[in-house]
């Protein structure tokens, strides 16, 4: 299996994704060797390590500086810093090139690999997957957790990384799609025949999420009502339009504070959108937050709020969900196709988005409603169910690679 990241070192969903489609699998009895560029650590050398959560996954590390949801400014932005820091070991100062050169690394480890299929996680790993195939001549399952047209929030394509993710989806004996949405979009942007691309939905562990915490020690909101987003700040998650609904939200009721909860790329641009709105004082930023912090942020709220532009699951609504806070979530996700205890709304309709943020903050028996109706809704999303389904789609390419 390769992949881009896994936790702790994870920035987003795919790693929270990886992590538990390989639990799941592993206490299953698949045996996973597991790939990625270890970005934190500049080695020459592949190193093995066990982990004792999951035995039967092996991680091999890749010495490379690619990063989670990278792109080719803040790569060339993240050599340069480290250069300047004194890590010379750098071997690509380009993002295409160091995805290509991680495929020719990914090949000499595959040549000491034994396997019955390759399994790989969005773009960056493609080309990956398709060297070891060359060597390993198995099966190659492309696992799609995004596109670029996703990433992009309509803005236009980089034609690299849609030449990357159309060749791998062509050269793959099988693809994942995380949604419907997304397996519409690889159909026909990608030209994939629909019975080559089988949708399995994300999952959550509701355990990690539902244990009790007290959240009332660290912040002193004074009884006002809080509303939160939470993941990268970046387009396609459609953080400018939440700060346009807050901005709604406040003219009606101004008992209200905001949390913009997550980094990326467009952080300064909503730090000055804030500002610029004059609603700064009515906004917390709280940057990246993983582990404790995350799961006592989503208890603190009234509601979650995510206003994603193009988001092919979203698991963060289960989270919330799990977390015992009700969710307004985009119609423009995967999560939506399939979770029915929510509040659902057209990213761009901020009049309609600030009008059901309103009704859930004035109305406690509604916000009661979804919460205990979402809650008990979480349980059939469990990783079990995703890990099945996969072994089944394994099972089907092992044997058409062996008799067909």
């Amino acid at each position: 299996m390769f992949g881009w990241e896994f936790p702790p070192f994870n920035s987003g969903g795919l790693g929270t994704a990886c992590y538990g489609i390989t639990k799941s699998l592993s206490e299953k009895g698949v045996e996973i060797d597991f790939v990625l560029p270890r970005s934190y650590k500049f080695s020459e050398n592949f190193l093995n390590i066990i982990s004792d959560k999951l035995p039967k996954i092996k991680i091999k590390e890749i010495s490379s500086p690619l990063v989670s949801y990278a792109t080719s400014q803040n790569y060339r932005r993240r050599v340069f810093l480290l250069k300047k820091s004194g890590i010379n070991n750098i071997y690509c100062d380009n993002l295409i090139q160091e995805v290509y050169r991680y495929s020719l690394l990914a090949r000499e480890i595959a040549k000491d690999t034994c396997c019955d299929l390759i399994h790989v996680h969005d773009w960056m790993t493609f080309p990956a997957g398709i060297e070891a195939q060359k060597i390993l001549n198995k099966p190659l399952l492309s696992h799609v957790h995004s596109t670029e047209t996703d990433r992009s929030g309509g803005h236009g394509t980089n034609p690299e990384v849609f030449g990357i993710e159309k060749e791998g989806i062509k050269k793959s004996d099988g693809v994942i799609a995380v949604s419907n949405f997304t397996k519409d979009k690889i159909v026909k942007n990608y030209n994939a025949a629909e019975n080559k691309v089988d949708v399995i939905y994300n999952a959550i562990d509701k355990n990690e999420f539902s244990s009790d915490s007290n959240c009332e020690n660290h912040f002193n909101f004074h009884g006002k009502k809080i509303v939160l987003f939470l993941g990268r700040i970046t387009l396609h998650k459609g953080p400018d339009y939440f700060l346009d609904v807050a901005k709604k939200v406040l003219e009606k009721n101004k008992d209200v504070i905001f949390i913009v909860s997550g980094s990326g790329d467009m952080d300064q641009q909503i730090i000055e959108q804030a500002a610029d709105l004059g609603i700064a004082d009515k906004v917390l930023f709280t940057g990246f937050l993983r582990g404790e912090q995350l799961r006592k942020i989503y208890k603190m709220a009234n509601l979650y709020v995510m206003p994603s532009v193009a988001e092919p699951f979203g698991i963060t609504p289960l989270e919330s969900l799990a977390s015992k806070t009700p969710v307004l979530i985009s119609k423009q996700s995967g999560i939506s196709e399939i979770l029915n205890h929510c509040l659902k709304v057209d990213f761009w309709d901020i009049n309609e988005m600030a009008n059901k943020i309103l009704a859930v903050l004035e109305n406690e028996e509604l916000e009661e409603c979804l919460v205990d109706n979402g809650f008990a809704e979480i349980d059939r999303f469990n990783w079990n169910n995703v890990a099945e389904k996969i072994i089944s789609i394994y099972e089907r390419l092992i044997w058409r690679k062996k008799y067909m």
